[in-house]
C-alpha cells in the first residue's frame, strides 16, 4: 500500500511539475488584398465579360466608314468604349483577375465574333449598314442588361458606379440607332 501511495504522489507531483502543454503559436491569417477582397464574384465575372465584349466589338467598329449611315452613333460607341476599356482594365488589375481572360471569344448574345467581322468585311454600303446595326444592337443590348445585373448584385463601389455609366451609355446609344 506504501508503494501505491509513493507512486501516485510522485504522478501527480511530476504532473504538475510539468505544467501547461507547450502552446503553439497560431497560424498568421492569410494576407488578402483589401483592395481584391471588395469585389465580389459578380463584379469580377462582369468585368471579365465587359472587357472581352468591348475588345471584340473594336474590330467591328474599325469598319466603319465615314459615308456610313451610322458613322457618328459608331463613334460615340466607340469613344465611350474605349474609355470604359481603360477603366475595366485598372479594375480587372485592382481585383487580382488572372490575364487570360476566359470570356473571350466566347460565343453569347452581343459578342462581336471574329467571323462576324468578316462578313461585315464583305459588306458595303447599305448591307453592311443593316449587319453593323444588327451588331450594335444586339452588344448595347446585351451590355445594358449586364451593366443592370451589375448594379444590383455588384459590391464593389467603382465597378457599380461604372456599370451605371455603361447602362446610360448604352442606352443612349440605342436610341440613336
Amino acid at each position: 500500500m506504501y508503494r501505491f501511495f509513493v507512486a501516485s504522489s510522485l504522478t501527480v507531483a511530476l504532473a504538475g511539475c510539468a505544467g501547461a502543454p507547450p502552446t503553439v503559436p497560431p497560424s498568421p491569417a492569410p494576407v488578402i488584398s483589401t483592395a481584391a477582397s471588395a469585389f465580389g464574384g459578380t463584379d469580377r465575372s462582369w468585368i471579365e465579360i465587359n472587357l472581352a465584349m468591348n475588345e471584340e466589338l473594336l474590330p467591328l467598329l474599325d469598319l466603319v466608314q465615314s459615308n456610313s449611315a451610322l458613322h457618328e452613333v459608331s463613334m460615340q460607341v466607340r469613344a465611350f468604349t474605349e474609355t470604359e476599356l481603360a477603366e475595366l482594365r485598372q479594375l480587372h488589375t485592382e481585383a487580382g483577375l488572372p490575364a487570360e481572360n476566359p470570356h473571350k471569344g466566347m460565343p453569347m448574345p452581343g459578342m462581336v465574333m471574329p467571323s462576324h467581322v468578316s462578313a461585315a468585311a464583305a459588306l458595303h454600303g447599305k448591307e453592311f449598314d443593316a449587319k453593323l446595326r444588327e451588331h450594335l444592337r444586339a452588344h448595347l443590348e446585351q451590355g445594358r442588361m449586364l451593366a443592370e445585373s451589375e448594379r444590383t448584385a455588384g459590391l464593389e463601389p467603382r465597378t457599380v458606379a461604372l456599370a451605371t455609366r455603361i447602362s446610360q451609355a448604352r442606352q443612349a446609344a440605342l436610341s440613336e440607332l
